[in-house]
Formats: structure tokens, C-alpha cells, sequence
């Protein structure tokens, strides 16, 4: 029978609390993958691994901090002998945990054309999402000698009987869902509805949604599903109220955001009650030249300075970084403490 579907939206009865030493929390999570080009069309062979040894100094950062960073794994790296290297002992220390994350156009078995609707995995038949998810999952336990437990589908790309196949992969944290965006457009999820609150996906509370955080700021933000939506064609309207600082759309990440606007969207996170701050960014950008946002060493020192300044800002806020492990053994599936928890933005 199949399970639950994670495009739907969730009733309030699905959201899910924690125990009260939990408190509010953040994790870091690194969509762990090959370099490519990002404006060329998709390819299965025209890819690199040249940043991954970058992985270590980002580590020895965060470890620096106490945060134990979520490195989502794709095929690639996970065949790839520099990503062991690179974090395997602090996996295997428990200073940093590996994930899934799904690439379909690189992962096996290749029986599907390469293109932008099969780029999202979720659109795949589902025997073959399938066997590529269990193919992925296996050659991660073998590399790390550690068994994942949270995934990220490329390209945020979930389908209809993804949850289904976690289940079955011991997946207990799903982190595909990012909400206020829409990938409708390009074949791919709309999660322009769905809460940024963690929620269970299921009656039988066995996989938690984890979505990533982006929180609307400024004087219009609580009309910001709303507005969004008719400004997506828009850009320039977009950027007006942006610059106004009417409206401003802003995701908790260092690729394209500057520390002032994460900071922004961090109080306001914190100030409504969220429990868990997902934060997430690609691990080609910890290397100069991969990805539009690292073209440089100024670059990759900014990027580091962001990191420092928000890893500061939530400690001052006495927001505590968690990790996978702990957030799934904390989340409860009481609905007696549901009635407690903070209403989802």
C-alpha cells in the first residue's frame, strides 16, 4: 500500500514537537555533490570532483564552533575516495553525519533520458526512483561506514512515492521540501504553501519533513505567499520592493545572501518560535570557480566571514546547533503537546 505522499500539504495535527530541553536549534546541512555547469543542460559525464578535499577545512571550521554539519551525499561523491578522505573521520568521530541526496541524471541505473523533468527524481517511474535511491543509500553505508538517515532530493525534486521508498531506505528525516518556492515551472514541486514547521509525513509518525528555512522580511511579509506568486515573472518588481525593504523573500543560506539579510531572517525565526533553522548551501562553492557565488579567493573568504558571523549571531541568541540524531530522537509524536507548539509560519 502505498505511503504517504510528501507533496501534499499537512494538516496542523501533522506538525511535530520536541522534547522540552530541545528549545530552538539550527543544523547545517551541504548538498555534497560534483561540479558542473550550472547554466549548461544537464550531463552524465561533464562533471568534476575537484572541491571535495575543500570539505576538510570547512569541517575543522564548524567543528570549531561545535556544529556538526549534515553532508548530503550524492552518487559521485560517494564513489569518490577525496570525500573519505576528506570528512570519514569525523563521521566516524560523530563530528559531522552523511546524508542521501539524489542526482538521478548521475546515479544508476541510467535507463532514463537525461532532461530537465527527469532531473527531478520524484518524476521518475517509481521502480526506478526506486532502485536508484536504495543503489545510493547502500554505496553510502559502504563508504562512511555509517548507515544515513536523512535525505535531500536534487534539485528539491520529491515525488508522490518518494516517502514511500525512504521508509523503506531507514530514512528518518526528509529535507527535500523547501518551502516558499515553486519548481512548477520547470517540471519540478511547488512548496509555495507548505509551513517552514517540521512535520510528520504520515499518520504512523515514521519520517519527519524538515523543511528548509526561508522566511519573508519586511513591512508585507505576512502577505508574502500571497504576493510572491504574482511577482515570479516579475524579478524587477521584486527587487523594487526588496530595495524599498517592503518585501524580501530570503533564504537561510550564503549562496546569493549576504550576512545582513540571514541575520535578518534568522531573528525573525527565532522571534516567531521555529524550532529548528535549516541552513544549507553546495560543497562545490568551498572552492574557487564551480559555482556563480564562489568565483574567487575574496569570494570563498566572504563566504567563510558569513558562516563566522551567523555561527556568532546564534550562539548570542542561545540558539544551539543539532544534528539529524538528535532532532529525530527529540521530535514526539504526543498530540497532547502538539496543542503547545508554536503556530507555523
Amino acid at each position: 500500500m502505498p505511503g504517504p505522499n510528501l507533496l501534499d500539504l499537512p494538516g496542523r495535527h501533522s506538525f511535530a514537537s520536541f522534547g522540552s530541553d530541545f528549545g530552538q536549534r539550527f543544523i547545517v546541512t551541504v548538498d555534497t555533490e560534483e561540479e558542473f555547469d550550472w547554466s549548461a543542460p544537464l550531463d552524465r559525464q561533464k562533471h568534476g570532483l575537484e572541491a571535495l578535499p575543500a570539505l576538510r577545512r570547512f569541517q575543522k571550521f564548524c567543528e570549531s564552533f561545535g556544529v556538526v554539519p549534515s553532508y548530503l551525499v550524492d552518487w559521485p561523491v560517494a564513489c569518490s575516495p577525496r570525500a573519505v578522505e576528506a570528512i570519514g573521520d569525523a563521521v566516524t568521530r560523530g563530528a559531522a553525519e552523511v546524508g542521501v541526496q539524489l542526482h538521478p541524471w548521475v546515479s544508476p541505473p541510467f535507463r532514463e533520458e537525461v532532461n530537465e523533468f527527469n532531473s527531478f527524481a520524484g518524476n521518475l517511474p517509481y521502480e526506478l526512483e526506486r532502485e536508484k535511491l536504495l543503489a545510493l543509500r547502500e554505496r553510502i553505508e559502504r563508504a562512511f561506514g555509517a548507515a544515513p538517515l536523512i535525505y535531500r532530493a536534487g534539485r528539491y525534486g520529491l515525488g508522490p512515492r518518494t516517502a514511500e521508498i525512504l521508509r523503506e531506505c531507514g530514512i528518518l528525516i526528509d529535507t527535500s521540501v523547501r518551502a516558499r518556492w515553486d519548481y512548477s515551472g520547470t517540471g519540478g514541486p511547488n512548496y509555495r504553501a507548505h509551513p517552514l514547521h517540521p512535520y510528520w509525513a504520515g499518520e504512523d509518525r515514521r519520517l519527519l519533513e524538515l523543511p528548509l528555512t526561508t522566511i519573508y522580511w519586511g513591512p508585507l511579509r505576512q502577505a508574502g505567499n500571497v504576493i510572491y506568486p504574482h511577482l515570479w515573472r516579475a524579478p524587477r518588481i521584486r527587487g523594487v520592493l526588496a530595495r524599498a525593504g517592503l518585501l524580501e523573500r530570503i533564504p537561510l543560506t550564503p549562496e546569493g545572501v549576504t550576512a545582513e539579510e540571514a541575520l535578518r531572517a534568522v531573528d525573525i525565526a527565532v522571534d516567531e518560535g521555529l524550532p529548528v533553522l535549516v541552513f544549507s548551501f553546495h560543497s562545490p562553492s568551498l572552492a574557487p570557480g564551480h559555482t556563480p557565488y564562489v568565483r574567487n579567493n575574496d569570494d570563498l573568504e566572504a563566504l567563510y566571514d558569513w558562516w563566522r558571523r551567523l555561527f556568532t549571531h546564534l550562539r548570542r541568541r542561545g540558539i544551539r546547533p543539532t544534528n539529524v540524531a538528535e532532532i529525530a530522537a527529540s521530535a514526539r509524536s504526543d498530540d497532547s503537546a502538539l496543542a503547545s507548539a508554536p503556530r507555523p509560519s
